[in-house]
């Protein structure tokens, strides 16, 4: 299957411009050279919290190359589950563009890498400024909603090695290569299940030759094996992505 996010191959030379994330690179001249000004390349690093539940989002991120986040649900009891993975193709925060915006849940930093970083005030002149990049935003936020509501889904509805190969897949594709830096613990936190349940699942994918796992983290070795195992969810999202983002999409 062709993935919308396909993976950037080891060796090859890493793109320190704006193009680097795939949203930016979707902007017409015009509308980059309003927003680059105000773009700030930053470093991320893993774990580390963009934002709080309830906190109001003052600043957008655009990952670059291998960086990528998560949102959060945060429970009373502090237990957590993911409920978007969001990388190269897109933008963590800057989705509500007028009035008040606290932040629904928490977003924090899985894989660490570059990213350009944008006061959400900025951002939000410029898609007032020019409608094609304010429609490039709507439609991005549509694929971000499709990707939870397909979450929702596959949640309720999949077993748990069908839902752990399609995040595997998902991070995969923006890891940019087979080894994922991934404790078994954070995989239980992303999924909302036991880790003794990660170890098993992990466990009989690696029986099957599909994945390759190691303290901290797991080695994709049979992709189209992996693909295979994936609940519908993976390829629904990416099929709407490419639909709605095409320019986005590779």
């Amino acid at each position: 299957m062709q993935t919308s996010f396909a993976p950037e191959r080891d060796g090859g030379a890493r793109d320190t411009t704006h193009r680097s994330n795939r949203l930016l690179a979707a902007l017409a001249p015009r509308d980059l050279a309003v927003l680059k000004p105000h773009l700030e390349p930053v470093a991320l690093k893993r774990g580390q919290v963009l934002f709080e539940p309830g906190d109001d989002v003052v600043t957008t991120y655009f990952p670059c190359h291998r960086t990528m986040a998560s949102l959060l649900i945060v429970t009373r009891d502090g237990r957590e589950v993911e409920a978007a993975t969001i990388g190269r193709e897109g933008a963590v925060g800057g989705i509500v563009s007028e009035g008040h915006k606290p932040a629904y849940g928490r977003a924090v930093v899985q894989l660490p890498g570059d990213a350009y970083a944008i006061s959400t005030s900025h951002l939000e002149a410029a898609k007032t400024g020019s409608p094609r990049f304010g429609d490039l935003f709507s439609r991005y936020a549509d694929s971000l909603l499709a990707q939870m509501m397909q979450g929702v889904a596959c949640n309720a509805l999949h077993r748990v090695d069908e839902r752990c190969a399609r995040w595997l897949l998902a991070v995969h594709d923006r890891a940019g290569h087979g080894v994922i830096h991934l404790t078994h613990e954070s995989l239980a936190e992303m999924l909302g299940v036991q880790r003794s349940t990660v170890t098993t699942v992990t466990g009989e994918l690696q029986a099957r030759g599909l994945i390759r796992t190691h303290r901290g983290r797991v080695e994709v070795v049979d992709r189209r094996g992996l693909e295979r195992v994936a609940c519908e969810c993976y390829a629904a999202v990416e099929e709407h992505f490419a639909t709605l983002l095409p320019e986005v999409a590779e």
